[in-house]
């Protein structure tokens, strides 16, 4: 088997990427050139996906892969996908946060979910548009789906973020570092020292409460710091490469534990909405849901993150009546 060879049960794995920005286009290249699917690519902007897709095409001879990539603007042409991943909607402009997108984005999400399902009712799917808690419960309400088929990105870009910030910090390798992001994906997410560790060393144990609250508070903020410092749009190299990640575990049936936003039922005394949490995540989605031992102050983080995740999903719903959603 060569280093670009998939496992056999997925080498016929389909991808299909809704928004042909920044973000959805640099996971087509991902998921490519680590020949993990092919992939369509599809936005409403005639000639967007279709040039993104050429211009991936045209690099195959030097990448050394042999994957497929259709771009379109119809819906027809993502027939039978096996993961469906929804990255369209507005971008955040300096100042605005991921909650200011909540009608817009709501309105592209349904209907994206909508015409999706039609060609790929076996799919799962992962949402990334923002704000991504509330946009995750949309996609589900809206699709009639499993809970365990439907999914947010979350808890794997702000796990990488805070590994990322802790590998900088101590000088090490980013791979030494292990982290751990729950909560909503905004400005109360909840880091957990605890279990992020590097070489198995606890965090706690490298740095003092000081350093390790600015680096927390720095993870709670990686996104907004880029978006400041582009000025126009946001992440997307990261972001790309933490959905890729999700992508992977489900089409190679990986059964890895992974943060991501899933739907709850009671688990950490909460119920009936989207949060990151630690999952096993595999074939089928979400395979289980993890619990873990927190703080008392962890504790109310997440119920305090969750109700901020709850209010949004309230208000979503009341906005988004004329879509028929049904509480």
């Amino acid at each position: 088997m060569t280093a670009f060879s998939p496992p056999p049960f997925c080498h016929l794995s389909r991808v299909t990427i809704v928004g042909a920005g920044n973000v959805g286009s640099s996971l087509a290249q991902r998921i490519l050139e680590r020949n993990v699917a092919d992939v369509v690519l599809i936005d409403i902007v005639e000639g967007r996906p279709q040039g993104v897709a050429l211009d991936l095409m045209e690099s195959r001879g030097s990448e050394g892969h042999n994957r497929q990539i259709v771009g379109t603007n119809s819906y027809q042409d993502t027939a039978h996908s096996d993961v469906v991943v929804i990255t369209a909607g507005l971008p955040r402009k300096p100042g605005m946060s991921r909650d200011d997108l909540l009608q817009v984005n709501g309105k592209i999400v349904i209907e994206t979910i909508q015409q999706a399902l039609q060609y790929s009712p076996h799919a799962c799917y992962i949402v990334v548009t923002n704000p991504l808690d509330v946009m995750t419960y949309l996609a589900w309400k809206v699709s009639g789906l499993p809970a365990e088929r439907v999914m947010g990105m979350a808890g794997v870009l702000d796990s990488a973020r805070f590994q990322t910030f802790i590998a900088m910090e101590l000088g090490v390798p980013p791979g030494d570092v292990s982290a751990l992001v729950l909560g909503g994906h905004g400005d109360l997410m909840v880091p957990l020292p605890q279990y992020s560790t590097v070489s198995g060393i606890p965090v706690t144990e490298l740095v003092d409460a000081a350093t390790l609250e600015r680096l927390i508070e720095r993870t709670r903020n990686g996104g907004a710091e880029i978006v400041q410092l582009l000025k126009q749009g946001g992440a997307y190299y990261a972001p790309a490469s933490a959905i890729c990640v999700m992508v992977e575990a489900i089409l190679y049936n990986q059964s890895r534990i992974l943060p991501v936003a899933a739907y709850l039922e009671g688990q950490y005394g909460l119920e009936d909405l989207y949060l990151g949490v630690p999952c096993r995540i595999g074939q089928k989605g979400v395979e289980t849901v993890l619990e873990l031992s927190l703080t008392e102050a962890q504790h109310q983080a997440l119920a305090t993150s969750a109700d901020s995740v709850k209010q949004n999903i309230d208000q979503a719903l009341d906005q988004l009546l004329e879509f028929k959603i049904q509480r």
